[in-house]
């Protein structure tokens, strides 16, 4: 086992076995697009389903409190936690986002995207 997957623990230990794979599949069946870059004109195809908000099983497990397992469970498999999103979005955008809690990029005129960003700012 790698150092990464000693830190982390196994996919499974994480809760993502068979039933996750058959969940995952199916909810990119019904949002095959990035809900992050695709566009109309640019339709990009997702590959990954991400936790919008990240349950944290692996520190609720740790913490040996049953309210907050169950809550973190509860947050895994909620449907309306999840977004489709390609492996670039995911590895990239999203893990930034999540690091540095701020929204990378602009828009066509410029405008940053973060919606925190000071120009935002009255």
């Amino acid at each position: 086992m790698s150092k990464l997957n000693d830190r982390r623990g196994s996919s499974a230990s994480r809760g993502y076995g068979h039933r996750w794979r058959q969940s995952r599949d199916a909810f990119l069946a019904l949002s095959p697009f990035c809900s992050m870059c695709s566009t109309g004109h640019r339709p990009v195809a997702a590959s990954v389903v991400d936790h919008k908000i990240p349950p944290r099983l692996k520190d609720a497990k740790e913490s040996g409190d049953p309210e907050r397992i169950k809550a973190a469970w509860k947050l895994f498999w909620d449907q309306g936690n999840w977004q489709a999103l390609c492996k670039l979005c995911h590895d990239s955008a999203k893990q930034r986002l999540e690091r540095s809690g701020r929204v990378a990029g602009c828009t066509a005129t410029g405008i940053p995207l973060d919606p925190n960003h000071h120009w935002h700012r009255r």
